[in-house]
């Protein structure tokens, strides 16, 4: 009796890996979009890439991240969060909301910033990790223990109470769920998920799921086998921020291009990327809920769509000339002979600003809602508008 529970349960273990969940969807619906099966391989609760804990980032994980480089990139948001307390006059009760904190590093960063540079900001403060996956609310919590009469964690944009001051989110939207779509004899196509006679993953070009995607394919170039991402629910996302957001700044920060350079005819194959031990891929199929996948981010959509619900927009610019910025008013002493940890803090802003490592990879984007749009980070970043391709 026991052997026969065992083998049940092995069994049971088995039919619930998350590849196995992927083909049995599949078997249901006959296929999958390559958003829902994004969506899984990243989100689904027993085995998804970020949800079951797998993501690892950091020299011994599968990629860097500018929070990697250490506390100086928490420290100067923190600076330019500071600056937008005072654009918006210094409200009594200002909220930074963070979205995708993962491990809660950067909100201690920026929050120990604050309190040491901006005390009457940080007295001011409080602090909103949304945060849907219970087992990184666990290790933000503690990692913010000494915070926590500041921090409060809500599942959703939606659990969110109207607020005063800032949204920021740090390589969240290059994370969204995507459509793929592929231009095949001259007419677009979606790609779906199948699968194989031996059960593996394979690729299927369709008609559109949903009549949403007809709406980008004037943006497109008509080329023969062009496949590209199209993100649904990034233009969302900027609707219930809008919706909570009473007055403030919307500031993301993320992978990607604007409109005119993301669907270049070059870019036959996309921005559609893996990464697994530092090492990159263009398998998204393979692995799944093993390896991250991610796609660049398309701004101009993001800012079209910021300016039909009442928002502005206020900075678009790479980092390199973001952190220039603020470098320009953290390190007024430059001239001077730094001390030892003065030193650690400049090599590890050259790294920020290095433009053939993240300098150029990493864009600054900045909506703004009732509030002045004249912010340090952006004072080198020419016009927004222009670099967007808005007219």
């Amino acid at each position: 009796m026991d052997g026969t529970v065992s083998v049940q349960k092995m069994a049971s273990s088995l039919m619930s890996t998350l590849p196995e969940i992927i083909r049995a969807e599949i078997l249901r619906e006959g296929r999958i979009t390559f958003r829902r099966f994004m969506e899984l391989a990243l989100y689904e609760p027993s085995g998804g890439y970020y949800s079951a804990g797998n993501a690892a980032i950091g020299r011994g994980g599968d990629y860097f991240t500018n929070v990697s480089v250490g506390p100086i990139y928490g420290r100067l948001l923190g600076q330019q969060f500071a600056e937008m307390w005072e654009r918006l006059e210094r409200p009594g009760e200002f909220v930074i909301v963070e979205q995708g904190a993962n491990s809660g590093d950067f909100a201690h960063d920026a929050l120990s910033g604050l309190r040491q540079s901006a005390p009457e900001c940080f007295e001011a403060l409080r602090y909103h990790v949304v945060e849907p996956i219970s087992g990184l609310v666990t290790r933000q919590a503690e990692r913010l223990a000494e915070f926590a009469a500041k921090v409060n964690w809500y599942p959703s944009l939606g659990a969110l109470p109207p607020f005063t001051g800032i949204h920021f989110s740090n390589e969240l939207l290059d994370a969204m769920p995507v459509h793929l779509v592929v231009n095949r004899g001259g007419q677009w196509m979606e790609r779906y998920v199948t699968l194989e006679g031996g059960g593996n993953f394979a690729w299927s070009d369709e008609p559109f799921s949903t009549p949403k995607l007809t709406a980008y394919l004037r943006h497109l170039p008509p080329v023969e086998g062009y496949e590209t991402e199209i993100n649904l629910d990034a233009p969302e996302w900027v609707d219930s921020i809008a919706a909570k957001l009473q007055r403030g700044y919307v500031l993301a920060v993320d992978y990607g291009f604007a409109r005119a350079d993301f669907y270049q005819p070059e870019r036959i194959r996309g921005t559609l990327t893996c990464y697994r031990q530092h090492q990159r891929s263009t398998e998204p199929l393979v692995n799944p809920g093993g390896q991250d996948i991610t796609a660049h981010v398309e701004f101009t959509t993001l800012a079209e769509r910021g300016e039909m619900v009442g928002l502005t927009v206020a900075g678009f610019t790479d980092q390199h000339h973001f952190m220039a910025g603020l470098a320009k008013y953290a390190f007024p002493d430059a001239t001077e002979i730094p001390s030892p940890s003065r030193q650690r803090e400049l090599r590890a802003l050259a790294t920020l600003m290095h433009p053939t490592t993240m300098g150029r990879s990493f864009q600054f984007f900045t909506l703004a809602k009732d509030a002045p749009t004249a912010l340090r980070g952006y004072e080198f970043g020419g016009n927004p508008r222009t670099a967007l391709g808005l007219t």
